[in-house]
């Protein structure tokens, strides 16, 4: 039923039904957006009206006081039927059949909103973000409160409007949004697990540390140098990374060489002397030219 006004706000009353009940439905997109299907003589009084574009409407539940807003996709409805999403009738508290008030309104362009999924299974997509800028083409306005469903990869995802601005209720038709995400619901007792679990053991959420034996045994060196015990005996540390941590410590430009050996400048200068003694030692016998003497 459409209310007479001598303004040009549209008003009317209709039965509510969900859009998989519309006659000859066999379009799956139908429950992906935020857009309603009215009967033609809606479009008829809104021209009447001279209701301004985009239109956009005031979705009333008198009984249950709840409110919401929506575009209009098409206007092919039975007469006294208006057809809507089910994630909006659950909004709304309407059940098949019950009566919703509808009225034109004027909303806002949307400059920024707030989104909360409702499961931590929006974290598993590769860009969220994308996903919702993509999915929101379906739609023409958003209410703060209300807890909107999108499709994606054959899975359903809620998400919650927190808050939008500059109102409660903005329209998202050709704008600039700037889009927040807050932490899914039931992600922030995992988060705080794995925070208690790093201060009991910060290595092992950063770095761990791997103990690479040496050559065991004696070991003579070609310099004719004696050999240090530390140089074999000592155990070299390694510093391990876990898989998907990255080098925090890593300079640009740098390539470091890590083979547990000290720098030159820091090794302690020996007596030649002593080591030409070593040499004496390691060799011995009789040396014999490969040239011959006699030419």
């Amino acid at each position: 039923m459409i209310f007479p006004e001598t303004s040009r706000t549209f008003k009317a009353s209709y039965k509510c039904l969900s859009v998989s009940m519309l006659p000859g439905n066999e379009r799956q997109d139908l429950e992906n957006g935020g857009k309603i299907i009215m009967p033609p003589s809606a479009l008829d009084a809104l021209t009447r009206f001279n209701v301004e574009y985009p239109m956009l409407f005031k979705l009333i539940n008198a009984e249950k006081d709840r409110h919401s807003h929506a575009g209009v996709l098409e206007f092919v409805a039975d007469e006294g039927n208006c057809y809507l999403p089910l994630w909006m009738m659950d909004n709304l508290l309407l059940e098949e059949g019950e009566t919703i008030n509808i009225e034109s309104v004027s909303l806002p362009i949307a400059k920024f909103s707030k989104f909360q999924p409702n499961s931590v299974d929006f974290l598993d997509i590769t860009n969220p973000k994308a996903v919702l800028e993509n999915a929101l083409r379906n739609f023409a306005c958003l209410t703060a409160g209300d807890v909107i469903a999108i499709k994606y990869n054959k899975k359903i995802y809620e998400l919650s409007v927190l808050e939008t601005k500059p109102g409660n209720a903005v329209s998202i038709i050709e704008c600039d949004m700037n889009v927040e995400f807050e932490a899914p619901v039931g992600y922030k007792e995992t988060s705080d697990q794995n925070e208690d679990n790093a201060q009991d053991d910060p290595q092992q959420s950063h770095v761990m540390e791997e103990v690479v034996e040496t050559f065991k045994g004696s070991g003579v060196r070609l310099d004719g140098k004696r050999k240090k015990e530390s140089q074999l005996d000592a155990p070299v540390i390694r510093k391990v990374l876990p898989r998907g941590v990255p080098d925090y410590d890593y300079k640009f430009g740098v390539l470091t060489f890590d083979r547990g050996v000290k720098a030159i400048s820091d090794r302690i200068p020996e007596d030649n002397t002593e080591a030409a003694a070593s040499a004496k030692d390691n060799f011995q016998g009789q040396g014999f030219s490969i040239k011959n003497s006699n030419q």
